[in-house]
């Protein structure tokens, strides 16, 4: 039986591969598209933030907080410059706007000066209607209101607990001033509050490049599965079958080398665009190989199962051919290998669980993007493998040999 097998294989891989065009439906075409649809070569992590050029005339203590203060926006990045260069990147609208530190920004921004009503100036030169510049005005201003704060929270504790007990000497009154300043300076208010919710020990942070993988696989990989109904198709045309009745060879014989031809042919497939995957896109399949391995292993029974359902029911290689394109296609679209599943609303969220394609493209982006485990993917491989049951017992139970 097993020499029956190797030769059922070994015919159907040879059917298959007989031309060039095959190779690039394979490997080729999957790659192009993981490589388009993914960004290409994964791009060392750059600032986005907007550049927003900072003169500094003042260089005193202030003047070093407000940029440290500046830093922490996520909008601008501010760089320190001349005078010259920002005047003249400005006029070469290579920037959209630039702020000026003047000299004695450090003396106006003490607690006295705020209490006395002194303002803290900080200049602003941008182009005429320039967003950048009504961004960076807005960033400077709350980076002034970071350092302010603290002072003003202090000099107003220090003047609240002096009409209550005026300290002994001008150092105790220095001292609690000191302190405190420290005290409220290392806890600022929150200007912000963000809120993530996940479940307990788990993480997703969505990629491009990861979400290209997983989905060109589902797509490249299932469409010849399910094209494996051709084989069927001609076999039968050509009578091959037919005289198959005459010799030892049972059908149970026939269909699982048919069957694991594909099978196996798929598992090289799958294998060679994960290895591209790691090596070339920096997709993290590689996190926990076995629940890789059962995931794959599911999705590929299911699709040659499918296929093997479609194999009795077309009539001609032409019908297998566009039904395996047009189902493969639509069940890869909609089971989100093309787009994440989370941009579909949310009652078509549910309606898609229908397909086989959703939960291969679950299972596989809770291994790359969700960083889960063997555990956390039986669910979605159980359910792969149903759906193979089913198609199986359609496929042999309609199966004809003419």
């Amino acid at each position: 039986m097993l020499n029956k097998l190797i030769a059922i294989i070994r015919k159907d891989l040879a059917l298959r591969f007989n031309g060039p065009t095959e190779l690039v439906f394979f490997l080729i075409l999957p790659i192009v598209f993981t490589w388009l649809v993914g960004g290409g070569l994964p791009q060392e992590m750059t600032d986005p933030r907007i550049v927003v050029p900072v003169v500094d005339e003042d260089g005193g203590a202030q003047a070093a907080a407000f940029l440290e203060a500046l830093g922490l926006s996520e909008t601008i990045r501010p760089e320190t410059r001349s005078r010259d260069e920002a005047e003249k990147q400005l006029d070469g609208n290579d920037i959209g706007a630039y702020l000026i530190i003047p000299a004695g920004f450090s003396d106006t921004l003490t607690a006295d000066s705020l209490q006395a009503g002194d303002a803290a100036e900080i200049v602003l030169r941008s182009a005429p209607n320039s967003n950048i510049g009504l961004v960076a005005q807005q960033e400077a201003a709350r980076a002034v209101g970071r350092i302010a704060r603290p002072l003003l929270v202090a000099r107003e504790s220090l003047a609240a607990v002096e009409s209550v007990h005026p300290f002994a000497d001008d150092a105790a009154r220095a001292a609690f001033f000191e302190a405190t300043l420290a005290a409220v300076s290392a806890d600022p208010p929150a200007e912000r509050v963000e809120f993530t919710v996940a479940a307990a020990g788990q993480t997703e942070v969505y990629s491009q490049r990861a979400q290209s993988s997983a989905g060109q696989l589902v797509t490249w990989v299932f469409i010849p599965l399910l094209g494996a109904s051709g084989l069927f198709v001609m076999e039968r045309a050509l009578g091959t079958l037919r005289r198959l009745m005459v010799t030892p060879t049972r059908k149970s014989t026939f269909l699982l080398g048919a069957i694991g031809g594909q099978f196996l042919v798929a598992l090289v497939q799958m294998a060679l665009l994960i290895l591209f995957g790691i090596y070339v896109m920096k997709v993290p399949w590689g996190q926990d190989p076995a629940a890789l391995a059962v995931v794959l292993v599911a999705f590929g029974l299911c699709g040659v199962a499918l296929g093997t359902a479609l194999g009795a029911f077309v009539k001609t290689e032409s019908q297998a051919s566009n039904l395996s394109i047009m189902l493969g296609m639509v069940m890869a679209l909609l089971g989100g290998a093309w787009w994440p599943m989370e941009m579909f609303p949310a009652g078509m969220q549910q309606v898609v669980k229908v397909l086989p394609t959703t939960w291969a493209m679950s299972a596989l982006t809770d291994i790359t993007m969700r960083g889960q485990g063997l555990a956390d993917i039986l669910p979605e491989a159980a359910v792969l493998l149903a759906f193979a049951a089913v198609f199986f017992v359609v496929g042999v139970w309609r199966f004809r040999f003419e």
